[in-house]
């Protein structure tokens, strides 16, 4: 049978989630996991690849498996062998032909900002630490020409083939202090998207860049002009969004 299941995971220390040669990485443990309690090679699909470093509160996977015990029990198994970074928040079966990626409608990130004078050792972990002062009403105005279909190349690269259009649902900053938040809808993303999106809006809100100069370089495609995009432990896939029939 295929089962769906929504995994949370820091992902300090991990090569991303696609498993590669020389990191660790999300995908490696979860299928460890599975080769240990099912004894078969399992290949875990995802929603979404994240980048080194990214974290993830609502991220979905699906695998095929032969299970003689309930799913509870599957699920009990792959926590307690996981490591503590790693956790699968449920896991259910569902239709044969699903697939996390292709049939998501949306996905939603966020990307945390610690504001504040002096850095907190027990937030750093999961988002990035800002002193100076930040206009973050110029960098919401700045945010809502993000929203529609565009080329998104300037603020990153297809993971595949050429296409860097995407199309943005939503884009909004909201500060509750000391903590800004950054929250992205979209279709898709291209690589480092989000983090050079909130590294070019970060100079709108400290006054290095106009509204109309950050428009232009949506426009104008002029990666010279963007970013430089933020940390990593900043950012976070909060949740993937699908059809009520999936």
């Amino acid at each position: 049978m295929r089962v769906r299941s929504v995994v949370a995971y820091d992902g300090t220390g991990y090569g991303g989630f696609q498993r590669q040669k020389n990191a660790p990485s999300i995908q490696e443990e979860l299928e460890r996991v599975l080769l240990q309690l099912t004894r078969t090679p399992t290949r875990v699909l995802v929603a979404g690849r994240t980048d080194a470093g990214v974290h993830a509160r609502g991220q979905v996977i699906a695998f095929d498996v032969v299970w003689r015990h309930t799913l509870p029990d599957l699920q009990r198994g792959m926590n307690a062998l996981l490591p503590d970074q790693i956790s699968v928040r449920d896991l259910l079966e569902t239709k044969t032909g699903f697939h996390p990626r292709f049939d998501a409608l949306r996905r939603h990130y966020r990307y945390s900002i610690y504001c504040a004078s002096v850095r907190n050792p027990l937030v750093d972990r999961f988002s990035l630490h800002i002193s100076r002062v930040l206009d973050w009403q110029a960098m919401q105005q700045a945010a809502a020409c993000l929203v529609g279909e565009h080329d998104f190349s300037v603020f990153g690269s297809p993971p595949q083939g050429s296409n860097a259009v995407r199309e943005v649902y939503s884009a909004t900053w909201n500060y509750v202090p000391p903590w800004l938040y950054f929250d992205i809808e979209a279709n898709a993303f291209l690589y480092r998207m989000v983090r050079m999106m909130v590294g070019t809006l970060l100079r709108v809100g400290d006054g290095s860049l106009t509204l109309s100069v950050f428009n232009e370089i949506l426009h104008t495609q002029d990666r010279r002009r963007a970013g430089p995009a933020v940390a990593a432990k900043g950012l976070c896939l909060e949740a993937v969004l699908y059809g009520p029939d999936v």
